[in-house]
């Protein structure tokens, strides 16, 4: 169960104890709440980190590799819910993080864009409505008929995202770890945080996304923990024709091939999905068969799978982030529920709410107010 990207390095991440008290704390040492602690120790902020595990052993080490522009709902979809001012804001917004993200992550990052592709007409249909969107709107795209690479002829067409890429998640989320402790934040490994009496900084920020802590107050529990499961193979030493991040079936699927050659796979939730609304990191045989199964197809024969483990993300029904001050508290922040879509939207979110607690005010914060899940 040990995921592909935390076998890289195990070394624990080296940092200095504050020298005063902290100013701020934050719950979580995945992308999100690295990528904060980062932002605010470079702006001169004490900032002590807790994370229950090692940096990256949540969701940040467990996902895909993906480093997607935009939220998680499709162009389009997502200007018919916020209009089409909101929704050029926010592509425009998470591609000027991944500049800054691919400026922190060096060979972490692989600008190779990403495939999201259509597996009938009636995924075509809307791969289509949502490039028109975008190309109207000004929104670099690319339109694919007939993609090429694995299983050629299984997929009707493909929208091709120019500003996208692959990672390997863990190396870029202690990658920025270091750089958080060498800019001067505390960052404590292996410490789990019970209760908010345990903390001494006015302002706590937590960033767990799909991961339940007990620290969220009044909107604890309407993050929905959801399961993904995600496996890679062997090295597979022919070139697939796929080390784009390619996505399909509304997001189902998503595979791409690793710079050592492995096939990395996850999806399938829909196939089992009453039972992937957990926030248990167990695998099932009904995911994993399937699973087996695509790389198999998708490499054109029996390929040994070296790797297989699940993550926890957190979904929110109207698929935009939920970053701000938690409803009832003076002290307590939250940044988190990605849908799916969280190293990109992790990094951004993070350094979006390290500039709120320091009084920088942003148009986005209104979309992503924690205020709105106890609202409706």
């Amino acid at each position: 169960m040990r995921p592909y990207w935390l076998t890289e390095d195990e070394t624990p991440i080296a940092s200095s104890l504050l020298s005063a008290p902290a100013e701020v704390e934050i719950i979580g040492g995945g992308i999100t709440g690295v990528a904060c602690a980062h932002a605010l120790a470079t702006a001169g902020v004490r900032v002590r980190l807790h994370e229950a595990r090692e940096i990256a052993g949540g969701a940040s080490g467990r996902n895909g590799g993906f480093a997607l522009r935009g939220m998680a709902a499709p162009y389009d979809v997502m200007a018919g819910s916020v209009g089409n001012d909101n929704s050029k804001a926010l592509w425009a917004w998470t591609e000027r993080e991944i500049v800054a993200l691919r400026e922190l992550a060096g060979d972490a990052y692989r600008p190779v864009g990403s495939l999201r592709i259509a597996v009938d007409d009636e995924e075509r249909d809307e791969l289509r409505a949502e490039y028109e969107a975008m190309v109207t709107d000004g929104i670099a795209a690319e339109w694919v008929d007939q993609p090429s690479g694995p299983s050629p002829g299984r997929f009707t067409a493909g929208l091709f995202h120019p500003p996208d890429g692959a990672l390997q998640p863990a190396r870029l989320v202690r990658r920025l770890a270091v750089a958080a402790a060498d800019a001067g934040a505390e960052i404590r490994e292996h410490h789990r945080v019970a209760s908010l009496d345990e903390l001494e900084a006015p302002t706590v920020i937590v960033c767990t996304d799909g991961y339940p802590s007990g620290l969220l107050g009044s909107i604890e529990g309407l993050i929905v923990p959801t399961r993904g499961q995600v496996i890679a193979t062997e090295p597979i030493a022919e070139d697939l024709g796929c080390a784009t991040p390619h996505y399909g079936r509304h997001g189902f699927d998503y595979w791409h091939q690793a710079q050592d050659g492995r096939l990395v796979a996850g999806g399938f939730r829909d196939i089992s999905m009453d039972s992937e609304f957990t926030d248990e990191e167990s695998l099932t045989d009904t995911v994993q068969d399937a699973l087996t199964g695509f790389v198999n197809e998708l490499a054109g024969r029996e390929v040994r799978v070296d790797y297989r483990w699940a993550g926890i993300f957190g979904l929110v029904l109207d698929f935009l982030p939920v970053v701000g001050r938690v409803p009832g508290s003076d002290r307590l922040w939250a940044a988190g529920g990605y849908s799916g879509h969280g190293n990109v939207l992790g990094f951004s979110c993070g350094r979006l709410v390290a500039r709120a607690v320091r009084g920088e005010d942003d148009a986005l914060l209104e979309l992503f107010d924690p205020a709105r899940l106890v609202e409706h």
